[in-house]
């Protein structure tokens, strides 16, 4: 290994328990090898800091902090890093043995590109689901897809440094995180293009209770919040107007939250304008495609925002939460 390392992997636990092992395991068994592994203590209170602290390989960095939250500690460990690029691991997901090679070898490649991920499957626990996050791999439609949500991996990243120092790091700003991951690829893709590659190169491990499974009030507040900025700064804005938060909210599936003069037609035209900027005016048939099932997705929710509409949605909800409630128990 070079004593400058390519690679600086950033890891932040905080009470790891069972998970951790596997995942480190996962880093430290890649087929690339010039890289270093940081790994960030976050306040643990269980066995992760001996777990850590015991592991001998040369290329593990160790840091324990107190609790700082996932954004800081992520922010330490790039601080910290040394590598030309900056990726991420999570404590509780795994990592195919090839994917650091192939992200470098793509970046290596590609250096107009600031960001690339992988796709991933999908697991709970040790049992795959047969579910996958396919995300989009071409940077014209993952930076329309970015005006809406994350089509990105977290645990799947891959970063330029120079990027970073760019555009800067996690914000820590607690109206804007988390989503702290979307947040930072939205700006990383204002300046640079992005990627995934289309391999399932990531073992992405659900857990039920996430803010991101479970679609918290907060969580989704702030998913708009990001949307509508990136809404506003494609269609030439220095900040979301109403039209841009109405999109961003009917995109998050709550129609009801909707403002009392949202338009559907002028919601129409902000997308519209958002997709000639992003593609650069140039739509292949999949483009055009994907930006009229966005379209439509807007007029059909606009369509559900109706008492009648909210009453029958809310009647479904229970009955879907007592059929989920009956397979848990019987």
């Amino acid at each position: 290994m070079s004593p400058v390392p390519d690679v600086s992997v950033v890891l932040s636990v905080r009470n790891g328990g069972a998970d951790l092992p596997k995942a480190v395991a996962t880093i430290l068994e890649q087929t690339f090898a010039n890289f270093e592994l940081i790994a960030i203590d976050n306040g643990s209170v269980d066995q992760t800091a001996q777990f850590l602290d015991d592991i001998t390989d040369p290329r593990l960095r160790v840091y324990h902090q107190a609790d700082a939250g996932l954004a800081s500690a992520l922010n330490r460990g790039i601080s910290l890093a040394r590598g030309r690029y900056v990726a991420r691991q999570d404590h509780d997901d795994w990592a195919d043995r090839t994917r650091l090679e192939k992200q470098v070898r793509f970046l290596d490649r590609h250096p107009e590109h600031g960001l690339v991920g992988t796709r991933a499957e999908i697991w709970i626990g040790d049992h795959p689901t047969g579910r996958f996050h396919d995300h989009p791999s071409e940077n014209g439609v993952l930076r329309f897809e970015l005006l809406f949500n994350n089509p990105f991996v977290h645990s799947s990243v891959m970063m330029r440094r120079t990027a970073l120092d760019q555009v800067g790091v996690y914000t820590t700003d607690p109206a804007r995180q988390p989503p702290e991951d979307y947040e930072l690829w939205s700006r990383i893709a204002r300046r640079f293009r992005v990627a995934n590659l289309p391999e399932r190169l990531t073992i992405y491990r659900e857990v039920p209770t996430s803010m991101s499974r479970a679609g918290a009030h907060p969580f989704r507040a702030r998913v708009i919040r990001i949307s509508a900025e990136n809404l506003a700064i494609a269609t030439g804005r220095s900040a979301p107007e109403q039209v841009h938060v109405d999109v961003a909210t009917l995109m998050q599936g709550v129609p009801e939250e909707l403002s009392q003069a949202a338009d559907i037609g002028q919601m129409c035209e902000v997308v519209t304008e958002a997709a000639s900027k992003v593609f650069e005016g140039q739509f292949a048939r999949e483009d055009a495609e994907l930006v009229e099932m966005r379209l439509e997705l807007l007029r059909r929710r606009f369509r559900f925002r109706s008492p009648a509409y909210r009453v029958a949605r809310a009647a479904a909800r229970r009955v879907w939460g007592g059929m989920r409630r009956l397979r848990l128990f019987n």
